[in-house]
């Protein structure tokens, strides 16, 4: 039980270390890394859960996640990686000005 607990507020802790970095930093690559540790974090959730309650149904899930994540980061960085290219700049304050 106390392992389940650690664990737990372990995924707590990187899941609000990625919020705050997501909200406080406007470089869009350490957005991007800070989104990836939530998604890390709620992975170390669901893997604590799937253990705790001994299904599969959790370990299925991290697999889905998985290549949810690596489809949003093959697509993403090169869309960031463009987008400095033009602008020569990183910061996503400067991408206002790409709303239609």
């Amino acid at each position: 039980m106390a392992d389940t607990q650690l664990l737990l507020g372990l995924s707590f802790v990187l899941f609000a270390l990625g919020l705050v970095g997501v909200m406080v930093r406007r470089n869009a690559l350490v957005m991007l890394m800070c989104m990836e540790l939530m998604l890390n974090a709620v992975i170390l959730a669901l893997v604590t859960f799937s253990l705790e309650t001994a299904t599969l149904s959790g370990a299925v899930l991290v697999f889905l996640i998985f290549v949810v994540a690596a489809a949003e980061i093959a697509i993403a960085i090169p869309i960031v990686l463009q987008l400095s290219r033009q602008r020569s700049s990183l910061d996503v304050e400067g991408y206002d000005r790409l709303k239609g």
